[in-house]
């Protein structure tokens, strides 16, 4: 379902030739869950359940701590890039390239 190419749920990036390797993952946020966890992918984008309510970005909040835990980066390498008051929003994800965060999410190609 993750595809490197456009639409597809974790994009391969690189700045510049001297820039370091980015994903950028498209992900829908479920706020106000019973709990905090990825639930499979949905129209070509992540489908994660967080319990944080979206106000005073407690939702961006949660979502960034989730996917550092489970992609193994600091906090301060994912950024929400796009979507930051909406439900669907695009992350990027510095330090790591496409291929890694998939398998590390546990997603197939």
């Amino acid at each position: 379902m993750i595809r490197d190419a456009p639409g597809g749920v974790v994009r391969g990036r690189r700045d510049g030739p001297n820039e370091p390797t980015a994903a950028i993952l498209t992900v829908k946020v479920i706020p106000r869950a019973g709990n905090t966890a990825i639930a499979g992918t949905r129209d070509n984008a992540l489908l994660v359940r967080l319990s944080a309510a979206p106000v005073d970005g407690a939702a961006n909040a949660a979502l960034i701590t989730l996917l550092a835990g489970i992609i193994g980066v600091p906090k301060r390498q994912i950024t929400v890039i796009a979507g930051e008051k909406s439900r669907t929003k695009r992350v990027k994800v510095n330090g790591v390239n496409a291929e890694t965060v998939r398998q590390r999410l546990g997603l197939s190609a």
